[in-house]
């Protein structure tokens, strides 16, 4: 079958999935055919990092930069595209009518396909009025602000950067058209979901959505710190908001990447019966464990150098180790994501006394070394939203402390210890456990390293993704567009043997039908008798 995986390779938003996940599920499943479509940056395609050279055929959209020329609507199309452009807006802040999101969308692709000219509409002065006079009606939801002129400018920016994909040049039914595929993958939401949810608009075609770490979560996020107003924020993230659930709600299935994840995708009111938790596979399951650790007891901690991650916190639970393990170290891993955090946590080991047992070791040269160098890894975040680290460093063979949060006790379980946020005390208690007893440290660090390996193999997820490719194929028919045989009744699927397609191509159902394929289609309709159809070959055969 022809899957189109649909993904982002472009920031502001993180890479999800141009990269290594993407060329593992195509190497996995070489009975398919898979089509990379790209929402990249401005530079196009060939700036995206760890693209495979496989995917030199991809197709690709610039989601951010300079905005895409062309002709302007015409009178009328211009005022369709305003009543489509504010029923979308209306839903964005007038509570009330939230239900109006998805009939506005679908609303402006249909009218982009026809003509072409939505990124001229929705860069023009007709569009930042519409969304001006909305945005100030009576009970609009601005977040306690009012959106002046400059705000209106920038969130009509932001949208027409967003809405980009419904004018992308990929709905046709022909080559490379999405209408063609017999199934959409989307790797990561947000605007990615964008082509899929037309695609089944316009040509009823299924598509699977994958996560590893919740787009909108991780704009609620990234929000918290953009340089915009209030009242933009609230218009942008009631945006995403009002996106997810649509994608949720249309999806075939949702395959979070955790069961974490998962409870967040309810709470966004995706269908518990197509939910399914698919770990994201990884190749370190092949790598070996590390060895022997150094001589001193050492504590490892890795990961981004800012507040989120508590390194704090695992300076003031090692002082208290310290105070019992006069030999440990502290070595920590990572760069710095917030600035001067490390200052301030390299002043803070000072005023504790422990800066001379501390060595920040900046960005290691692979995790696997950064692992072999320690007794026990130790992990300190207020929320921990991927597993991948978290395996990482189990597959190593390492023991594992880690605070009780995010995605920790589902991907550690009973095969490391979990203590408390914010409980230093707690903390140090752990840490001091395992570095006082080998022998436990050992048998948690072999437990650690096969859960690991059986819960992040990418077999299992090769296996998972094949069985759902096929499970969806099966439920829809080949010609969602309508029947392949001019009857008007919808196709079904298995509906006619592969004898009725391969003896002299299709032929058309009627008087003429035969034999085998005249009695499997009867058969498919419900009708003929209980005995098994059998064509007259078969018979005189018997």
């Amino acid at each position: 079958m022809r899957v189109a995986l649909l993904t982002e390779g472009a920031r502001p938003h993180p890479r999800r999935g141009a990269g290594a996940w993407c060329d593992r599920l195509a190497e996995g499943l070489p009975e398919h055919e898979f089509e990379l479509y790209l929402l990249t940056g401005p530079q196009g395609i060939e700036a995206v990092e760890r693209l495979s050279p496989a995917w030199r055929g991809a197709r690709d959209l610039a989601l951010w930069g300079r905005r895409p020329r062309g002709r302007a609507p015409g009178a009328l199309r211009r005022r369709q595209y305003a009543r489509a452009y504010e029923e979308l807006v209306r839903a964005l802040v007038l509570p009330r009518e939230r239900a109006g999101f998805a009939a506005g969308l679908y609303r402006l692709a249909e009218l982009a396909r026809e003509d072409a000219t939505l990124p001229v509409f929705l860069a023009s002065a007709h569009a930042r009025r519409v969304l001006e006079r909305v945005w100030r009606l009576p009970g609009a939801d601005t977040s306690a602000g009012h959106p002046l002129v400059c705000d209106v400018l920038v969130a009509a920016d932001l949208l027409e950067q967003c809405l980009r994909p419904l004018s992308a040049p990929w709905y046709g039914t022909g080559p490379g058209g999405l209408g063609s595929a017999d199934l959409c993958h989307v790797v990561g939401a947000g605007p990615a979901a964008l082509p899929a949810l037309v695609a089944r608009h316009l040509h009823g075609v299924p598509f699977v959505v994958t996560e590893h770490g919740l787009h909108l979560r991780e704009q609620y996020l990234g929000y918290r710190e953009a340089p915009y107003r209030w009242p933009v924020r609230a218009l942008l993230l009631a945006f995403f908001r009002a996106l997810t659930e649509e994608t949720y709600r249309q999806a075939a299935i949702l395959t979070p990447g955790s069961a974490h994840d998962q409870q967040w995708q309810r709470r966004c009111g995706a269908d518990p019966a197509r939910t399914r938790v698919v770990y994201e596979g990884t190749e370190a399951v092949e790598r070996p464990a590390a060895g022997a650790g150094p001589q001193a007891p050492t504590l490892v901690w890795a990961g981004a150098l800012e507040p989120g991650r508590d390194l704090e916190l695992m300076l003031h639970a090692f002082a208290q180790v310290r105070d019992g393990l006069p030999g440990a170290r502290l070595v920590v891993h990572g760069e710095e994501a917030s600035p001067g955090y490390r200052a301030h946590c390299e002043a803070l080991a000072e005023r504790l006394g422990v800066a001379r047992a501390v060595e920040f070791a900046g960005r290691p040269g692979s995790l696997a070394d950064a692992w072999a160098g320690g007794t026990v890894a130790v992990f300190s975040a207020l929320s921990q939203r991927r597993p991948g680290l978290l395996a990482d460093a189990m597959l190593s063979g390492r023991a594992v402390v880690s605070t009780d949060v995010g995605v920790a006790r589902e991907v550690v379980g009973p095969t490391g210890l979990l203590v408390p946020a914010r409980d230093p005390r707690a903390l140090a208690g752990a840490c001091l456990a395992l570095l006082r007893d080998e022998e436990r440290r050992d048998r948690l660090g072999l437990a650690g390293r096969l859960r690991a390996q059986e819960r992040f193999a990418v077999e299992p997820v090769i296996g998972a993704f094949r069985e759902i490719y096929l499970e969806l194929v099966s439920q829809y028919p080949a010609f969602p567009g309508g029947a392949a045989d001019g009857s008007g009744r919808a196709p079904r699927p298995f509906a006619r043997p592969a004898e009725f397609w391969l003896a002299d191509g299709p032929r058309t159902p009627g008087a003429e039908e035969t034999g085998y394929a005249a009695d499997a289609a009867h058969a498919a309709d419900g009708e003929g008798s209980d005995e098994a159809p059998r064509s007259p070959a078969l018979a005189e055969a018997v």
